[in-house]
């Protein structure tokens, strides 16, 4: 072979890997890719020498050529992974700020500790009362299939009882199939389905959570706002059963003082239903702009759970029985504490909060 037949090989390979080692910058690394592995580099002019060989050389220094290529190449792009980190790094260190430095020198008083939100207080109160009823605390999913949103529920496409929930619908799957609940009650739906699945009736628990409504906020309402379900299915269960419940909670979480009252409501997944009222914790049932002059405030819906509802998640409504009811927990710290508009709640103004704490 001639000087140029590629017995320098290997050290040309060696001195290209080498110099992919070195490249200390991505600037540097795009400087110099042509003359390493472009058609400056050295592998180029030994590739134009492959012209000036018999075929059976050629064949056998082509392959030399492509290996020592393919090595190089590849070292060239792990060095550029690796310095694309190492800029990221010096790029976030560059960035990062030291909040030991910002508080300390600039902070005059002490930090105020935080507490828990006013919300999250009156969710745990009112945890405590049905717990101590006997019922067990369960937790379910925010964003719901509209078959446990709805349909479970004995609402089915285009049944007029849906107008009743301004729905945020997910731009996720079919259209209209995926929304952010609109009230608690679908956990009811995984539990029942879970109790016939592991064989564990009766059931009798409570659920908590945030629900979301396109409602405008103003004294009584909120567009993300907080309820609990409760349901019950046992055998033998009467709407006594559910009236009594509903008054032994409002005592033990309002006061002895509190009254309540049920009155006929409607509600897809509940035969016969009912709306509960309380007195009204502002005026003391004299008539304020809270409870519109009536001197009761709705806390929520009730009723026996329907025959369909039970159908849908392979209950046996001749052998089991239940009612279910659900209430705003915002409701129930606005009543609790007195307080005239429910915006407050999210205005975030330190006078309101700090009486919390």
């Amino acid at each position: 072979m001639s000087d140029v037949s590629l017995d320098n090989l290997d050290q040309h390979t060696a001195d290209l890997l080498n110099a992919v080692a070195a490249l200390s910058s991505l600037e540097e690394l795009v400087t110099r890719e042509s003359s390493l592995v472009g058609k400056r580099s050295v592998l180029s002019s030994l590739q134009k020498s492959l012209g000036g060989l018999t075929p059976d050389e050629r064949r056998d220094a082509g392959a030399r050529l492509q290996e020592s290529r393919r090595r190089v190449t590849e070292a060239l792009e792990a060095r550029r992974v690796d310095l694309e980190a190492q800029e990221r790094r010096a790029t976030l260190d560059a960035d990062r700020l030291d909040l030991g430095d910002v508080v300390g020198p600039t902070v005059s008083s002490p930090l105020e500790p935080g507490h828990p939100g006013i919300i999250a207080v009156t969710q745990l109160a009112l945890e405590e009362v049905f717990v101590g009823m006997g019922f067990r605390v369960e937790d379910g999913p925010e964003v719901e299939s509209d078959w446990y949103n709805f349909e479970a529920l004995n609402m089915p496409p285009a049944h007029p009882a849906r107008g009743m929930w301004d729905t945020f619908y997910l731009e996720m799957g079919e259209p209209e199939t995926v929304v952010l609940r609109t009230h608690t009650s679908p956990t009811q739906i995984h539990l029942m389905e879970r109790a016939v699945r592991d064989d564990a009736l009766p059931i009798h628990a409570v659920m908590p959570g945030r629900c979301f409504r396109r409602d405008t906020p103003d004294a009584r309402h909120l567009a993300a706002f907080h309820q609990i379900e409760g349901i019950v299915v046992d055998r033998d269960i009467t709407f006594a059963d559910l009236a009594g419940t509903i008054d032994a909670f409002t005592r033990a979480y309002f006061g002895p003082d509190i009254d309540s009252r049920l009155r006929p409501g409607y509600f897809p997944f509940t035969e016969p239903s009912a709306e509960f009222e309380i007195t009204c914790t502002i005026c003391r049932g004299e008539g304020c702009r809270t409870c519109s002059q009536t001197g009761w405030i709705e806390l929520g819906g009730c009723g026996m759970i329907d025959p369909a509802v039970f159908a849908a998640v392979g209950i046996d409504s001749t052998t089991w029985s239940g009612f279910a009811f659900g209430f705003g927990i915002d409701r129930c710290a606005q009543m609790r504490h007195e307080i005239a508009d429910m915006r407050a709640l999210i205005d975030n103004d330190l006078r309101f909060v700090r009486q919390f704490s």
